[in-house]
């Protein structure tokens, strides 16, 4: 064989043994006794950001919906006066509540999409 031959069957090699699955990484010991459990299972599922996220989006949708009922309802209420849109009926069913609802619900994930965008260019995720 020729060199050039052999140098490309050795890289062959090299990107064989670079391909080649590597041995996953000793599992750390289970720990012992109930608190250190209890500890191991507050940091593994991080229990406490879970509960201060839970939290702070609880207030974080009172806000918003705040902000669709005392400022921007408000401005469409103005944009059609003299409509009772939520009081229209069609038989049994409350169209206009339905109606109502869904035009809240369309400004508030329109609000929480601006804040998400907002806030991921400041570097919050």
């Amino acid at each position: 064989m020729s060199s050039k031959e052999d140098e490309i069957i050795e890289e062959l090699r090299k990107i064989r043994q670079l391909l080649e699955p590597k041995p996953a990484p000793p599992a750390p010991p289970a720990p012992k006794g109930l608190i250190a459990e209890f500890k191991t299972f507050i940091s593994k599922y991080k229990v406490l950001g879970m509960a201060v996220a839970f939290i702070l989006g609880l207030y974080l949708g009172t806000l918003v919906e705040a902000l669709v009922n005392d400022l921007i309802m408000p401005v469409i209420e103005f944009a059609t006066p003299d409509v009772a849109w939520e009081q229209v009926v069609l038989g049994p069913f409350r169209v206009g509540h339905f109606i109502g609802s869904l035009v809240t619900f369309l400004i508030v994930a329109f609000v929480i999409f601006l804040l998400v965008k907002i806030t991921s260019k400041w570097g919050i995720e």
